[in-house]
């Protein structure tokens, strides 16, 4: 109990709820037994288990995570720009243009030498390309400068510039559209046939009070969420006596002098009888994508616990945001049920779901999101999401809450967790672009002009360093207005 499960396997013997988020991103634990599998690096429960070991230590779920990164890694195409390769024929080009025109005329119709050695020079100084090498760098520096001031950590110009020709976004469910742990959502009480007579008049406060005392000795996450509410709540919950795990169902307690047990309906339907109204409300909560747990006594159901995973109070505003900013496609990519990945996109307004996707399933479908719409950003946060983060074009991952292996493999990080820094983050990468484009035409247009005047004669040589210092002031001031972007 409590500690990481090691390889990936099959349970031969014990019961438990294991925490396999790091690997499928389900927000709450799953209950396993005899003859289900289990993952490495995913996180045991209060329960024992022992685990036939299916797969070697370089085929199981981390090590293909990792090779996963380092594959999809290696399909990206590095960035080429357009001024690196225009640098490659420009300077050459330009010394050889100038020593034609020093040694050609007096050679071939004596003409003066000083005068065409003269005009060399002239051409020499204002075909310096400062300007134009130094407009993309300024550009950018400044972009990722102010980006960082935002809590938007950008790993290069690269990765700025793609993330301007972003047509689609792919979001993880746990942890980036969601808060990544359960808390209680629902608490009702059911009408119960002869309840005993001293929970006549419960309210829901006790019911509360009831299953937090119980889960007070609890460390299951669902446990601790109850206990936690109650705590918010203010409302008293003394220690229950006599606690016992009911591993992988729930857990039973003595409490004012009764037995009480708090834990799933699978539970409730295999010891304690109920009215089958309870039974329909359970699977409506549960179609809400929440987890109910009932609280009851051994004869009795007195009350509903629900829980979810929260949607981050920014996330429906990023998603809007997005669409605003011109993104054509947004998708939910979890490693959750169908139930609770369709809730959850109800409430952000994400349209396209894709549930119960392991991380290959993921890597798949961003190359399909890829092959639809050419580009595509992936913003996650787990461990199950470091390989889609390197697939896509644009990987993007939460800073607080990410794992090391996501922010590690993603291109961007942000730092605050705040989803509507990505809309922002693609506004800023499209004005870097446009700048960068207008340095470079303003850089060559000038050029262009001071050259033919060089090559008729009508440039002289204070004129040419006035033309190669003044386009370059322009082009980094041009640059430095990025430092000014706005939310």
């Amino acid at each position: 109990p409590g500690e990481k499960v090691p390889m990936d396997g099959v349970v031969e013997e014990g019961r438990s709820a294991v925490n396999q988020a790091p690997i499928t991103g389900e927000s709450s634990p799953v209950d396993v037994s005899q003859g289900s599998s289990v993952y490495a690096g995913s996180i045991n429960g209060q329960g024992a288990l022992y685990v036939r070991v299916t797969h070697l230590a370089e085929d199981n779920t981390l090590a293909r995570v990792v090779r996963m990164v380092q594959e999809a890694q290696a399909q990206q195409a590095p960035a080429q720009r357009f001024v690196d390769t225009f640098a490659r024929y420009y300077t050459p080009a330009v010394i050889v243009l100038a020593a034609a025109i020093a040694v050609l005329p007096p050679l071939l119709w004596a003409a003066p030498f000083s005068l065409w050695f003269y005009r060399a020079l002239v051409l020499l100084v204002i075909s310096c390309p400062c300007a134009l090498v130094i407009s993309t760098p300024v550009a950018i520096v400044s972009a990722i400068s102010s980006a960082a001031r935002r809590g938007v950590l950008i790993k290069g110009g690269t990765h700025l510039e793609a993330i301007a020709g972003i047509r689609a976004v792919a979001f993880d469910k746990t942890g980036t559209l969601t808060q990544g742990v359960p808390a209680v959502t629902d608490i009702e009480l059911v009408d119960s046939q002869s309840p005993p007579a001293e929970f006549a008049a419960l309210t829901p406060g006790g019911v509360l009070s009831m299953a937090a005392s119980v889960e007070a000795h609890s460390r299951h996450p669902l446990a601790q969420a109850i206990v936690e509410e109650a705590r918010r709540r203010g409302v008293p919950a003394p220690l229950a006596s006599e606690f016992e795990e009911l591993t992988g169902r729930g857990a039973r307690a003595r409490w004012n002098g009764a037995t009480i047990y708090v834990g799933s309906h699978t539970l409730f339907t295999e010891r304690i009888p109920h009215p089958e109204v309870i039974c329909e409300r359970v699977a409506q909560l549960e179609a809400q994508g929440k987890t109910a747990l009932l609280v009851g006594t051994a004869e009795h159901v007195l009350g509903i616990i629900a829980l979810a995973d929260p949607v981050r109070e920014d996330a429906p505003q990023a998603v809007r945001m997005l669409s605003d900013v011109g993104i054509e496609r947004i998708s939910l990519l979890s490693g959750d049920n169908e139930r609770a990945a369709q809730a959850i996109a109800e409430q952000v307004g994400i349209a396209d779901v894709r549930p119960n996707l392991l991380p290959q399933d993921k890597v798949r479908a961003v190359g399909q999101l890829l092959a639809e719409n050419g580009s595509v950003a992936m913003i996650g946060d787990g461990v199950n999401d470091a390989p889609a983060l390197a697939r896509a074009t644009v990987g993007i991952a939460m800073g607080a809450v990410g794992s090391d292996v996501a922010l590690e493999t993603a291109d961007i990080v942000l730092m605050s967790d705040d989803l509507t820094r990505v809309p922002y983050v693609m506004r800023l990468g499209r004005s870097t672009l446009h700048t960068i484009k207008a340095n470079i035409a303003l850089s060559l247009a000038i050029k262009g002009l001071f050259l033919l005047l060089a090559v008729v004669g009508a440039a002289t040589l204070w004129m040419a360093v006035f033309a190669d210092m003044g386009t370059s002031l322009i082009v980094t001031l041009n640059g430095l207005r990025l430092l000014r972007e706005t939310d």
